[in-house]
């Protein structure tokens, strides 16, 4: 009897430590993850909040995309390049960018076109592309 509450307590340690390992492994998103966090209102411009959380496993130098702002109605406000700098691995960044003269509750969508630069390893390089994964908390909808 000892032996079998030894044997039933060793499989309950090593499902609960293989549980656990799963469910960190899937909360951990993988690729470029790039979620448009808040707009606001801030003299005479709408500044827009972007959390990224480089995840591919590589540092990227510098990244930046051609972005393209909506208004409600769907016509282009604006097409603009946004730079983020540089994007370390497994490390989130928070990176804000104004739009002057433009009134953050015209906004109807965000759209990133593009990368238009993607340094890795002192090269270009396609992660920033293939990589990328988009959401909003916002009701203002992020596309790529």
């Amino acid at each position: 009897m000892p032996f079998f509450r030894f044997a039933l307590a060793a499989m309950f340690a090593c499902a609960s430590s293989f549980s656990a390992h799963a469910q960190t492994t899937a909360d951990t998103p993988s690729g470029l993850a790039l979620e448009l966090n808040s707009v606001q209102d801030a003299n005479g411009a709408c500044r827009l909040t972007f959390l990224v959380q480089n995840n591919t496993g590589s540092k990227i130098e510098k990244a930046a995309f051609e972005t393209v702002i909506f208004d409600k109605a769907g016509g282009v406000v604006t097409l603009s390049l946004f730079d983020f700098r540089d994007l370390p691995a497994d490390r989130p960044r928070v990176r804000q960018f104004g739009l002057t003269d433009l009134s953050c509750d015209t906004i109807g969508r965000v759209l990133i076109n593009g990368a238009n630069s993607c340094v890795v390893d002192g090269s270009e390089s396609n992660i920033c592309a293939t990589e990328l994964e988009l959401t909003s908390r916002l009701d203002v909808e992020l596309l790529g």
